[in-house]
C-alpha cells in the first residue's frame, strides 16, 4: 500500500516539475513579445521625441580677460609690460523661476502596440537679479564683455512645436537653434543687447519670460533652477509617477487627470555649487540630476502583469493537484497519472491564452475570459474522471475560486506575500481537516467499481 502512494506522490511531483518546461516556454515567449513592445515603442518615440528635460534658463556672460604682467627682457634686463587674455564666461540663475504646464496625452498604435505620447504646453517665467559689478569687484574693469545670451537646455529638440520668443524687460528678442554653451547640451538660446555698463552701476533685474510647447513620450522632468522655484503641472493623465529628487509639495490626482505644485529653493537644491561643478569640470550631470517631473505610466502593462502571473504557476498548480488528490483519497477514486498531466496542461495553457488575449483586449477580460475557459475545460473533464458531475462542478468551483485569488494577487502587488502565505495555509488547514480521520494505510487499496459507485 505504502509503495503505491508513494508511486502516485513521486508521480504527481515529477508531473509538476516537468510542467515547469511548457511554463518556462510561455515565459520566455513573454519576454519576447515585451521586447518587441519596447522596439516599436522606440521607434515611434525615434520619429517623435524621446522623453524631455527642461533645464534652464541660464544667462551666460561670455569674457574675455585682459591684464598686464611685468617681464624682464633676458638680455637687456629691462622690465617690460606684456598683455595677457584669457576668454571664459560667467553664469548666472534666475532669482525666481516659474512654470505652468498643461500636459495633453494621446496614444499612437503601431499594429498591436501602443505609446503613449504627450503634448505639454508651457508659459516659463521669472526674474535674473545680477549682482553690482556683476560680483567681479574691482576686477571688472579687466573684464570685456561679449553679447550676453539665455541659454536654455532641452533634451530632445524635436519636441519643440511654436516658435519661440524671449520677452525681456519688455523687449521681444528671438530664440536661436542651440543652447550656446556645450555643457547644457541640445536646446536654444536667445542673443541679447549688451547689458547696461555691464552691471557696474548696482544690481540689474532683467524679467523674462516665453512660451515652449513641447512634444515627448514617457516622462517630462524640469531642473529647478531658480534660487526660488514653482512648478505647476496638470493633465488629462490619471495615472502619473512623480519622479526626481523632491516629490510635488501638493497633487490632486483623480480619474480626469492630476494637478501637481512644486516649490524649491536654493537650500534644498545646492543648484549653485551644481553649476560651479558644472563649469569647472565640464561635466554638468550634477546640474541636470537635480530635476523633478511625472513619469506617464501605463498601468496596464499585459506583459508585466502576465510574467507576475507565470511566477505563481508553481503554486497554482500544486494547489489544483492538491485539491485533485483530496477528492481521490476521500472519494477512493484511481486517477491516472495521464490525467493529472492533462489537467496540468490545460493549467498552463491559460498563461499563454492569456498572454495573446491581453494583447488585443485588456488584462481584466483577458484574464476572465481565460480563466472560464480554463475552468470549463478541467470541470468538464474532472466531472467525468470523478465519475459525478456534482464533483466536476465543485473542483471548478474551487478552481474559478483559485483563479479569482490569483488576480486578486495580481493587482495587489503590495499584498502580494501577505495574500499568498494565507492562501497555502488555508489551504493547508483545510487539508488537515477534510484528512483528519482518513486512514492513509487505505488509500492504496483497488478503486471502486463505476458499477457500484453509481448506485
Amino acid at each position: 500500500m505504502h509503495r503505491i502512494l508513494g508511486f502516485k506522490l513521486g508521480a504527481i511531483a515529477l508531473l509538476i516539475v516537468l510542467l515547469l518546461v511548457p511554463l518556462s516556454m510561455i515565459g520566455g515567449l513573454v519576454s519576447e513579445r515585451q521586447y518587441q513592445r519596447e522596439g516599436v515603442l522606440q521607434d515611434i518615440a525615434r520619429s517623435a521625441s524621446y522623453r524631455q528635460q527642461i533645464t534652464g534658463p541660464i544667462l551666460v556672460m561670455p569674457y574675455t580677460k585682459v591684464w598686464h604682467e611685468w617681464k624682464t627682457h633676458d638680455k637687456t634686463g629691462e622690465r617690460y609690460q606684456e598683455e595677457r587674455q584669457s576668454r571664459g564666461r560667467l553664469y548666472f540663475l534666475p532669482e525666481r523661476f516659474v512654470l505652468n504646464g498643461k500636459v495633453a496625452t494621446e496614444l499612437r498604435a503601431r499594429g498591436i502596440y501602443q505609446a503613449l505620447l504627450y503634448r505639454s504646453d508651457n508659459q516659463v517665467s521669472g526674474a535674473f537679479k545680477l549682482p553690482a559689478r556683476l560680483g567681479l569687484g574691482d576686477d571688472l574693469g579687466f573684464y570685456r564683455f561679449q553679447a550676453p545670451f539665455l541659454s536654455v537646455g532641452i533634451s530632445d529638440v524635436r519636441g519643440i512645436s511654436n516658435d519661440l520668443q524671449l520677452r525681456l524687460n519688455g523687449t521681444t528678442l528671438s530664440f536661436a537653434p542651440g543652447s550656446g554653451d556645450e555643457r547644457f547640451g541640445s536646446g536654444v538660446h536667445a542673443p541679447l543687447p549688451v547689458l547696461d555698463s555691464q552691471g557696474s552701476q548696482g544690481s540689474q533685474v532683467l524679467e523674462f519670460a516665453f512660451d515652449l510647447k513641447l512634444q515627448g513620450t514617457e516622462q517630462l522632468s524640469v531642473t529647478p533652477v531658480g534660487r526660488d522655484s514653482r512648478v505647476e503641472l496638470s493633465s488629462d493623465w490619471p495615472h502619473p509617477s512623480f519622479v526626481g529628487e523632491y516629490l510635488p509639495s501638493q497633487r490632486e490626482v483623480s480619474a480626469q487627470g492630476f494637478k501637481a505644485h512644486w516649490q524649491t529653493s536654493f537650500f534644498a537644491t545646492n543648484l549653485e555649487q551644481a553649476l560651479q561643478d558644472c563649469v569647472r569640470k565640464a561635466s554638468c550631470q550634477g546640474l541636470t540630476a537635480r530635476n523633478f517631473g511625472v513619469s506617464f505610466v501605463d498601468p496596464v502593462d499585459q506583459y508585466l502583469k502576465t510574467e507576475r502571473a507565470i511566477k505563481y504557476a508553481l503554486l497554482f498548480i500544486g494547489l489544483t493537484f492538491a485539491v485533485f488528490f483530496l477528492f481521490e483519497v476521500l472519494k477512493r477514486l484511481a486517477v491516472h497519472p495521464v490525467q493529472y498531466a492533462l489537467v496540468g496542461m490545460s493549467l498552463a495553457l491559460f498563461y499563454l491564452l492569456l498572454l495573446s488575449l491581453s494583447e488585443h483586449l485588456g488584462f481584466a477580460t483577458a484574464y476572465t475570459i481565460s480563466a472560464f475557459a480554463s475552468v470549463s475545460l478541467i470541470g468538464f473533464y474532472v466531472s467525468h474522471v470523478l465519475r459525478s458531475g456534482l464533483r466536476g462542478s465543485a473542483f471548478g468551483g474551487l478552481l474559478a475560486a483559485l483563479y479569482g485569488l490569483l488576480f486578486g494577487l495580481l493587482s495587489a502587488e503590495d499584498y502580494a506575500l501577505l495574500m499568498g502565505s494565507l492562501l497555502v495555509f488555508g489551504v493547508l488547514g483545510s487539508v488537515m481537516v477534510l484528512t483528519r480521520k482518513l486512514d492513509w494505510y487505505g488509500v492504496g487499496k483497488p478503486a471502486a467499481m463505476p458499477a457500484n459507485d453509481s448506485q
